[in-house]
């Protein structure tokens, strides 16, 4: 990769908005370098509310260090990478190593299109067991094609010199040789260089998650063609497995907002009348008996106290609107089928 500035060495940041890139964008920029963002976003990622503090997320790159930050989707292609991931997941369906090379495969073709000169990442030796360990890096840099290629420059110092380093393009001396979980170091540069006081750890990826998982395993289960407009919905709501039928209850007022946002022509939204409870979406087959069941679902998460009462339920979509008078049924039986 050779860039097209006048000379000027450009390199190309993974940046998630966590301290680790910040830092790393840091050391990379006191080498008079300048540096472009890449961030990556998809359903899954919680990255965005990596700071508390006023001077958050994003932005932060622009106005302290001037880094102009572009943004990348994951696309439909992804989810065949969390469906069948080559190196396997992490505790649940994180699949941490063939993520890290797929955002690398797509960060070469878009360093190439840039002109960068190459391409850094805020990863620390050690501090993910599964992905960050000396094995795993080695794994992401062969299958990536970047071997020797990829700065690291929170843990430069402990792995081998990059060609960069070698041929002087990058000063070796001034990169780190972090290794662990702590992040004291990074934090002592941050507020060093004024770019922030405190950092609270949030944030990550949903995939980590035990009940987000099983979501995404039952996801995949029932759906021929997964696509990524697809995954929204299940981050919102209670999640049950009826016959062919997923059926999801809001659990308060922005939850109903985003059930609604996100479904689509086929499904049926579903709601009590004269009492406050759920909105709930039905996807996959409809039937009477699955619109009954979806029915007593919505009875037993509403406000209605009367235990054998019966109310009537308005079920819709752009092609029905409809209603039933349904009782509350036995919520220990429809608790069985939550995922």
């Amino acid at each position: 990769m050779t860039s097209a500035k006048d000379d000027k060495i450009v390199g190309l940041g993974l940046i998630s908005g966590g301290l680790d890139s910040l830092i790393a964008s840091l050391l990379i920029k006191l080498q008079n370098i300048e540096v472009v963002g890449l961030n990556f976003r998809s359903p899954f990622c919680l990255c965005d509310k990596a700071y508390r503090n006023a001077e958050c997320g994003l932005n932060l790159y622009h106005q302290k260090l001037n880094i102009k930050t572009h943004f990348l989707q994951k696309e439909d292609d992804y989810l065949e990478i969390v469906r069948n991931p080559k190196f396997g997941y992490g505790k649940n369906m994180n699949p941490c190593i063939d993520c890290r090379i797929y955002i690398l495969k797509k960060a070469k073709k878009y360093a190439e299109e840039i002109n960068a000169d190459f391409i850094f990442t805020g990863e620390v030796l050690d501090q993910r067991p599964k992905s960050q360990n000396l094995k795993a890096l080695k794994i992401v840099e062969e299958e990536s094609r970047l071997q020797g290629k990829l700065v690291r420059p929170l843990s430069a110092k402990l792995l081998k010199p990059t060609i960069y380093e070698e041929q002087g393009l990058i000063d070796r001396t001034k990169l780190l040789g972090i290794r662990g979980r702590s992040r004291k170091i990074q934090l002592d540069l941050a507020r060093k260089h004024n770019l922030l006081n405190e950092y609270y750890a949030c944030g990550g990826c949903l995939l980590t998650d035990i009940s987000f998982s099983s979501r995404m395993r039952d996801f995949f289960r029932h759906t021929k063609n997964p696509k990524m407009e697809d995954i929204s919905i299940l981050k919102f709501g209670r999640h049950f497995r009826y016959k062919n039928s997923k059926i999801i209850v809001g659990r308060n007022e922005i939850e109903n907002n985003f059930l609604i946002g996100c479904t689509k022509d086929s499904d049926i939204i579903l709601e009590a009348k004269d009492t406050v409870g759920p909105i709930t979406v039905i996807r996959g087959d409809i039937n009477d008996d699955i619109i009954k069941f979806a029915a007593k679902l919505t009875l037993n998460y509403s406000d209605l106290k009367e235990p054998s009462g019966k109310i009537i339920c308005r079920y819709y979509n752009s092609n029905i609107n409809s209603e039933l008078i349904v009782d509350k049924g036995n919520i220990e039986i429809l608790k069985t089928y939550i995922l």
